[in-house]
């Protein structure tokens, strides 16, 4: 994307106030197709690019044996269309559909889901029409009847799509989105919602951006991995389990790599783990379905203990640095629905991962975490979600690798762009202190004359700011202000020696005001060229 002095602003994709799924209540978001527009809730895709709607095919066939029920349309997530309830999206009541014929869908194959795609471009748009959302027109969309995928997907991803080795790829709709500066960058943050929470707390996703009221910050940064369907991959140090029926367990005590994928509803682990839990919750494994199915008897038991289930998730598989994301029960007592069952049954959203290729982090795991993907940097985050009311948004510019101009604030939905709070107000500060600071840095190295001149002691010239939400780089002015820092300095608390006096010297920190003390995590050191 060129760079832009009128950089746009990120969007908050508006939940549909609705849940949604035949395996698990979900959080779900509305997409429209076609001219006129048609209405369809589906689940955000962290591994996908493809928009996938329902067609009303997918409600002529029975599901795993069991008969549709008569609301197909509607479970599976068609809205009413011209006064009546649709059961799928009909492309010959689009004046723009253009059809590109069937294809296969090309994600969830290493689980075994299947299924095809009718596949042609169209206007589509996010939320309802007049509803302040964004729309674009010829995009790429695939109608579905499978029953693999009882909804349909808003991918995330910037991939383009090849449907023949005849044609060019096509661009993703969030590709395109940034290409149009619609979004200032490739990037999205995402928390998939929490039903059984007391509030049924609905699912948060930010386009360009991220919602920082939503989660609890850490230091922790993923590299993306260099298979471009498996970029969310990290490693899964272990998984622990706490008040269970049989105490306390460690189901995964071997650390292996993982794919965060909101595709789909399960956590897959290694049947070794999934043996475990199910000694551990009194789990009931379905043949049929692959589900794991709970009691009643067993599943009064679980809320009265209200076990919890921790992840350590690392860079690494089995050491170095880690976050833990843990689960209380509620994340994992669900329903399955018609039509996988004909009435609604408790389920466990544990699945058995054949194979490495399998071990994934699905929807549930989303629950009680927050992830933030940076497509341009090729990294991402994970935080443990955040459950409080009121909990305004606070979203936070993810800025395009491009993005070059000192723009101001801007302001969607109401909400300005904050940095941890407010970053405008911070940076104000800091602009007001950069030439004391660079005075008295000059002055405290004069002051150590009787030191050896050595390339850690030389001059420091230029000092960053960074705020706690601000840990790896995104949407940083004091990243545009200072490139290639030679080293990082975190917080007083951890200073010694020679370090110390000089970051005391070059920042009187006693002299900042209260707020802005509570802000700043770091500073970052810049030395003078060639010393």
């Amino acid at each position: 994307m060129p760079p832009s002095q009128n950089e746009s602003s990120p969007f908050s994709f508006a939940p549909s106030q609705a849940w949604d799924g035949d395996a698990g209540s979900w959080s779900s978001f509305i997409v429209r197709v076609g001219t006129p527009p048609q209405d369809f809730r589906v689940f955000p895709s962290t591994s996908g690019q493809q928009t996938w709607i329902p067609v009303p095919e997918g409600c002529n066939q029975s599901y795993q044996s069991n008969p549709l029920p008569s609301n197909c349309g509607a479970l599976r997530g068609a809205m009413p269309f011209q006064g009546s309830q649709s059961n799928g999206f009909v492309s010959n009541a689009s004046s723009t559909w253009v059809s590109k014929g069937i294809y296969q869908l090309d994600i969830e194959t290493d689980l075994g889901y299947t299924g095809n795609g009718d596949f042609g471009f169209d206007t589509m748009g996010l939320e309802l029409e007049n509803s302040g959302g964004l729309t674009l027109t010829s995009q790429l969309v695939a109608g579905i009847a499978t029953e693999d995928f009882f909804l349909g997907q808003f991918g995330l991803g910037p991939k383009p799509t090849n449907l023949s080795t005849f044609e060019h790829p096509i661009p993703s709709y969030m590709q395109n989105l940034a290409d149009q500066n619609m979004i200032p960058s490739l990037s999205f943050g995402y928390t998939a919602g929490a039903k059984y929470r007391l509030d049924q707390v609905l699912g948060s996703l930010t386009l360009g951006g991220y919602d920082v009221s939503r989660f609890t910050p850490n230091n922790l940064t993923f590299p993306f991995d260099a298979d471009d369907s498996r970029r969310l991959t990290l490693g899964l140090q272990s998984v622990t389990v706490s008040n269970t029926l049989q105490g306390a367990l460690t189901p995964l005590s071997q650390g292996a790599l993982f794919m965060i994928d909101s595709s789909v509803p399960d956590i897959w682990l290694p049947m070794s783990a999934c043996q475990l839990f199910e000694k551990a919750f009194g789990l009931i494994y379905d043949p049929r379905t692959d589900l794991y199915l709970v009691n009643d008897s067993v599943h009064n038991q679980l809320q009265q203990k209200d076990p919890t289930v921790t992840f350590k998730l690392g860079v690494l598989e089995s050491e170095g640095p880690a976050v833990d994301i843990t689960l209380p029960y509620g994340a994992f007592d669900l329903q399955a629905s018609p039509p996988i069952y004909p009435n609604t049954t408790n389920y466990f959203p544990l699945r058995r991962a054949a194979n490495e290729t399998q071990q994934t982090l699905g929807r549930a795991f989303l629950q009680e975490a927050y992830v933030i993907a940076d497509y341009e940097r090729s990294n991402f985050s994970v935080y443990q979600a955040v459950f409080k009311e009121p909990n305004p948004s606070q979203i936070v510019t993810i800025h395009s690798t491009s993005y070059t101009a000192a723009n101001s604030s801007t302001t969607r939905g109401g909400h300005r762009r904050l940095d941890h709070g407010d970053i405008a107000a911070i940076a104000i500060g800091v602009v007001a202190f950069l030439a004391t600071i660079v005075a008295i840095a000059t002055f405290m190295y004069r002051r150590k004359g009787a030191h050896p001149q050595t390339a850690s002691a030389s001059p420091v010239t230029q000092v960053e700011l960074v705020t706690p939400s601000i840990t790896d780089g995104r949407d940083t002015l004091e990243n545009q202000w200072y490139p290639e820092l030679e080293h990082v300095i975190h917080g007083p608390q951890e200073l010694s020696g020679e370090s110390k006096v000089e970051l005391q010297g070059c920042f009187a920190i006693s002299e900042m005001d209260n707020n802005m003390r509570d802000e700043v995590q770091e500073v970052h050191l810049r030395r003078s060229p060639g010393n």
